[in-house]
């Protein structure tokens, strides 16, 4: 009887992972197969003409540059250089130094001979108070406002505050833009008169590259596996997953690291959450709500080209800290706006992108690695628990490598940003090894994000910088 009850037990646990796969395997298909038609369409673009109309100051859209900077003395003028040399008609820089330990503010005031100014902050969004603002001498959009610590989220409350234009871009401290960036990325803001309130563009790894002075010299794969995994990792999500949702306005995350917003929605939202750690998906799940709450017939948007280049963890302590945070921010967006699942109030949003992340998100991790365990268990057990074992491990193969290996190729055909053939191939053997190495091991961080959560963690958990620009 037991024994009967044991064997059914273990052979519906391997039809349930096994079936949570074929969904998964299909729904990545379907979101592959628009990206794969989105990019066709972008491919067939004459991207450098399509563009010039908006190097013109009377059509472009001006925009406050936000720069939350926390112990960021490492990069942060390169950040800052290459911010200035953006091809980009008006706009305006504010770092805002969120109580840093290092010498982040000292380093910007000698560099741009900045000096303390008295200005009037309209308040609009509750924050920490500002301290000092400095403004260059020489460069007058540029500003340095000084804070006591409070958090990311806090830091770009303040820049909210302080900014003077319609749009605000939110960019991490550590980030190289390409020139264009900018004009990209607001493209289909200007085009859409104001029915896109937020726009993200792509990151890329900057690690390995050769980035003198601020400004992309020669893209370079890093020779660290982990950085590769990586750099990989950041292709399928941005070139498969946000393309494919984009399209349908069904977007729940632009990224922090660069993402355009109507200044306007931001601050009706309230701003950024303080008592998150996905400050980045919470604002944007926010304004979905809003729009729906309200009416309104507004768009949130990704485009792939624009890139912005940032520095990633290059070893596992640091990356282990991120994903556990990322997968605790992932939770407290969705748990904070969980009326929005199946309520049709929301539309697609609460049908299709809340189910998504919720089942294959956030409960994804668990279920593989309760699907490791089972491979591992079969192979004890023998018999048809091992034919399950295959059948689970093949698939974990397609849904972790070969849709890697897709995005790859992807990159090639379209964007092209890594020119050398033989990274290419690089990306591609390795993007072949994911299944045996780099997922699990992802997998039990944000296992271990899961546990954080349930045992109260809120710690941010620090990054080592070392600056990815000379």
């Amino acid at each position: 009887m037991l024994e009967h009850l044991w064997s059914n037990t273990v052979l519906f646990f391997g039809w349930f992972i096994a079936v949570y796969m074929v969904i998964v395997i299909c729904f990545y298909s379907t979101i592959l197969f628009i990206s794969v038609i989105q990019l066709r369409r972008e491919y067939k673009l004459d991207r450098e003409q399509s563009y010039e109309e908006y190097t013109n100051e009377m059509f472009t859209r001006p925009v406050s540059i936000l720069v939350p900077a926390y112990n960021e003395e490492a990069g942060i003028i390169q950040s800052v250089r290459s911010l200035l040399s953006i091809n980009y008609p008006s706009f305006e820089i504010i770092v805002i130094n969120d109580g840093s330990k290092d010498n982040t503010s000292q380093k910007m005031i000698d560099q741009y001979e900045m000096a303390e100014v008295q200005k009037v902050v309209r308040k609009q969004i509750e924050a920490n108070p500002i301290k000092r603002i400095y403004q260059s001498k020489t460069l007058p959009n540029l500003f340095l406002i000084e804070k006591e610590n409070g958090g990311k989220a806090d830091a770009l409350n303040v820049g909210l505050n302080f900014s003077h234009f319609p749009y605000v871009c939110s960019l991490d401290g550590d980030s190289v833009l390409e020139r264009d960036a900018f004009l990209k990325v607001m493209k289909p803001i200007m085009d859409s008169s104001e029915e896109v309130i937020a726009s993200g563009g792509s990151i890329r790894i900057a690690n390995g590259c050769d980035i003198q002075n601020g400004n992309m010299k020669q893209i370079k794969l890093a020779s660290s596996p982990l950085v590769i995994m990586q750099i990989i990792e950041y292709l399928r999500a941005f070139l498969m997953g946000r393309i494919g949702l984009s399209r349908h306005n069904l977007l729940l995350i632009v990224s922090g690291a660069f993402g355009v917003f109507s200044k306007h929605w931001v601050v009706e939202a309230g701003g950024y959450k303080k008592d998150t750690v996905g400050e980045d998906m919470e604002l944007v799940v926010r304004l979905h709500r809003l729009i729906k709450e309200k009416g309104a017939v507004k768009k949130i948007v990704y485009v792939p080209d624009p890139v912005c280049w940032t520095e990633v963890p290059e070893d596992t302590k640091f990356l282990r800290r991120q994903r556990r945070r990322w997968h605790r921010g992932l939770f407290e967006s969705l748990w904070t706006h969980r009326k929005m699942m199946f309520n049709p109030k929301y539309g697609l949003v609460g049908f299709i992108s809340f189910p998504y992340f919720w089942i294959v998100e956030f409960f994804g991790p668990i279920i593989e690695l309760m699907g490791y365990l089972y491979v591992i268990l079969a192979f004890f057990l023998g018999g048809i628990y091992l034919e399950f074992a295959i059948l689970i491990f093949l698939l974990s193969c397609l849904y972790g490598s070969l849709f890697s290996m897709a995005a790859v190729l992807l990159e090639e055909w379209s964007l092209r940003k890594y020119p050398k053939v033989n990274d290419i191939i690089k990306l591609f053997l390795y993007s072949v090894t994911e299944t045996f190495w780099y997922r699990p091991l992802t997998v039990l961080w944000r296992c271990e994000g899961i546990w954080q959560m349930i045992i109260g963690e809120k710690s941010w958990g620090e990054m080592q910088r070392k600056g990815v620009s000379q």
